[in-house]
């Protein structure tokens, strides 16, 4: 790929909206993309004018986007192990690592790993069948047990709360290899967010919380609101000690549960951009996306410091509304210091096609605003607004 301006060129292999805000950190690093995507008109395609398109299953097309790149990143943690082996021994430099990237890519792998690290996880074990799994429930507090795919599971998709092993036989029927973890009695779901440099540069920052909605987060809140100091400095340290540890470049995010009796559990880890990051966009001085490329290209890393005493983010959910482009005259006039990020997507229900954000000093009111705006953008307040319009006319 031929570069106007003398940069290093960031191959990305990905084209969904983790993708498309990388390359908005590119545009301001004046850093060339060189895009490999699913398809013409996906997500980081429609901003990128070079996209190749293309199967990231396919190592000579890989070959092909990474080559002339200083750096190659992804979008996601889908392409095959032996592919990744490849391209690094051949001198392309992945980062994250294949051997980092293995431990967000399956399941066990990770639990094994964290294990040996001496990290706090919920219980668990591999499964290959009922009688197993059987066992695995006797040997702690029973059903109801947590059974997941090892690979392929996101957004709640590829993970089974069961009650006894018949409950259990759509996941073994996948033919995916399973883990069965203990069903966690937890308060609330926190997110431990750092970059690494490639040359070991830590930034961490502040510790969210997020909030689910049928196995998708919906918001995020950050800081944690009432997270003692030392119980945010303990989740912070156990992220930076598995980057550190599993040689993570770029952004890692660790998904924690605190329990109600007070501990800290990893459940699952991304290295890559990640949806409880998004709030730093506009919450933090250095947001993830450009953090992730200063880290994977060996650049030093921008404060991870929050601008205001709390940021709310909530995910715009594909709804009824058909074009959301028309969402912006409502949303924009009742709340200018609202920020909106949409992603190109077609909307489709309970799709990501953007979210909102909004910094302040009132999480509560924060999350009003935020909640309004996702909410008219998924077309399920036209009644409200209509009868507001209505009444502000008669008065």
């Amino acid at each position: 790929m031929d570069s106007p301006i003398d940069s290093p060129v960031l191959a990305i292999v990905g084209g969904g909206q983790l993708a498309r805000m990388m390359e908005q950190a590119a545009v301001s690093l004046a850093v060339p993309v060189s895009l490999l995507a699913e398809g013409p008109d996906v997500s980081a395609a429609q901003v990128n004018p070079t996209t190749t398109v293309g199967d990231y299953r396919d190592l000579e097309t890989l070959r092909t986007v990474a080559s002339g790149c200083a750096v190659v990143t992804f979008d996601h943690e889908h392409v095959p192990p032996e592919h990744l082996r490849a391209l690094d021994a051949e001198g392309h430099a992945c980062r994250p690592g294949p051997h980092a990237l293995l431990y967000a890519q399956d399941k066990r792998e990770m639990r094994e790993a964290l294990t040996r690290l001496g990290v706090p996880c919920p219980r668990w074990a591999p499964v290959a069948d009922a009688a197993e799994l059987e066992r695995f429930a006797a040997a702690g507090d029973g059903f109801p047990v947590v059974v997941k795919t090892t690979r392929g599971g996101y957004d709640g998709k590829g993970v089974w709360v069961v009650d006894g092993p018949e409950g259990a036989a759509d996941a073994f029927a996948t033919g995916v290899p399973l883990i069965a973890e203990e069903l966690v009695d937890f308060r609330r779901e926190l997110s431990a967010l750092v970059a690494r440099s490639a040359s070991g540069q830590v930034a961490a920052y502040p510790v969210v919380e997020s909030r689910q909605e049928n196995g998708v987060c919906r918001e995020v809140i950050a800081p944690a609101p009432g997270l003692p100091a030392e119980r945010a400095a303990e989740a912070e340290m156990l992220a930076m000690k598995v980057a550190a540890e599993l040689d993570v470049v770029g952004i890692l995010a660790v998904e924690l549960f605190e329990t109600v009796d007070g501990r800290l559990l990893v459940n699952e880890l991304a290295m890559r951009p990640h949806n409880t990051g998004h709030w730093t966009m506009d919450g933090a001085v250095t947001g993830q996306f450009e953090n992730h490329l200063r880290a994977v290209l060996d650049l030093p890393l921008g404060s991870p410091r929050a601008r205001a005493p709390y940021t709310v983010m909530v995910n715009i959910l594909g709804g009824e509304v058909g074009r959301l482009y028309d969402g912006y005259p409502h949303v924009m006039a009742r709340d200018p210091d609202l920020k909106v990020h949409l992603y190109g997507k077609a909307v489709k229900p309970g799709r990501k096609v953007g979210h909102v954000t909004a910094y302040g000093d009132d999480v509560d009111a924060l999350l009003e605003r935020a909640r309004h705006a996702a909410a008219w953008f998924e077309g399920r307040l036209d009644d409200e607004i209509e009868d507001e319009a209505q009444e502000a006319a008669r008065d």
